[in-house]
């Protein structure tokens, strides 16, 4: 993992650098918040996923540092208009930017950030740069398609295993292996290694994806950083939640339906009655060997690309760190 950690260090110097510069330009209203937004923090993985498979295949980090740099620019956006559409007043332990700032703000701060990812990606020179761009543009429009399915299932009871799993990869797991393979095209991949690195990408993100359900409910709270139980307090559709109610028999799907339907309630019975259910229908081992299962496909994917193993690792290492996650 050092050379993670070495990558993450010259892409946080370098983004420091872009936001003070970003956040001293007029209109400060417009700017500023986009400063504010790159410096929350975070672990970076998806621009240093960009960084890592560029020098899988034999490019230089510094080369692929604009690519990167629009790559977190754009999920900081999506994290941006999520925390206002969510109405989050928080985010990273700081207060969300349509909270700091308004709401308005926000949202013309956010369509800056999206438009000024191209800015970085076209700042570059590379010999696939038009591949690059459509598959970052292409990419973006699938992260929206999977938002809007998001929205969409707050008011359905009856989204399939099939439907999440399809949503999810496009809100979340489109991003990770686009990050992967845009890296590979910058330092000239083969065609066939890019779209194995993309396939590595998708599937991890997927299992990445279906964790973040499981840690919601059964995480160290301590660890995790944020109350635990938040996707069953909102019914949020989850792959616990859409199991359990197509597994549940009929005296636990009543008393899950009755929960759901319920608009005040005490909110720790509530978490300990559906995690009841979720126990009684046995959602998290099914999670578990959901997730071992993609991440799996992920690994297999990567030992497919035509390189030998020994350079793979660092991008192992990062998967498995990925998985091994406690927040």
């Amino acid at each position: 993992m050092e050379r993670v950690k070495s990558l993450q260090n010259q892409l946080v110097n370098y983004l420091d650098i872009e936001a003070k510069s970003i956040g001293q330009t007029a209109p400060f209203n417009l700017y500023q918040p986009i400063d504010y937004t790159l410096n929350m923090g975070g672990k970076r993985l998806r621009p240093v996923m960009v960084l890592l498979a560029a020098e899988l295949f034999g490019g230089k980090a510094e080369d692929a540092m604009n690519t990167a740099l629009a790559v977190e620019i754009f999920h900081n956006f999506t994290l941006l208009h999520d925390d206002i559409m969510d109405n989050a007043d928080m985010r990273r332990n700081k207060p969300s930017v349509h909270k700091k700032y308004n709401e308005n703000i926000a949202i013309l701060s956010g369509d800056a950030m999206s438009i000024m990812a191209y800015r970085y990606l076209l700042k570059t020179k590379l010999e696939k740069q038009s591949e690059i761009l459509s598959l970052f543009t292409e990419t973006a429009i699938e992260v929206c398609e999977g938002q809007q399915y998001d929205m969409d299932f707050e008011n359905r009871r009856d989204v399939t295993v099939d439907e999440y799993l399809k949503m999810i990869r496009l809100k979340t797991a489109v991003l990770l292996a686009c990050s992967f393979k845009m890296g590979a095209l910058a330092a000239n991949a083969t065609a066939k290694d890019a779209a194995l690195i993309y396939d590595f990408g998708i599937n991890l993100g997927l299992a990445f994806q279906l964790q973040d359900d499981l840690l919601d409910v059964y995480a160290d709270q301590e660890k995790f950083g944020k109350r635990i139980g938040g996707d069953i307090i909102a019914n949020k559709k989850t792959f616990l939640l859409i199991n359990a109610l197509d597994r549940a028999k009929s005296g636990d799907k009543e008393v899950l339906m009755s929960w759901l339907n319920k608009e005040t309630f005490d909110q720790d019975k509530k978490i300990a009655a559906v995690k009841k259910i979720y126990e009684n229908t046995e959602v998290k081992t099914i999670s578990e060997n959901a997730i071992t299962a993609y991440y799996d496909k992920a690994v297999e994917s990567l030992k497919n690309i035509s390189l030998d193993e020994s350079k793979k690792t660092d991008l192992l290492l990062l998967a498995q760190s990925i998985m091994k996650r406690e927040h």
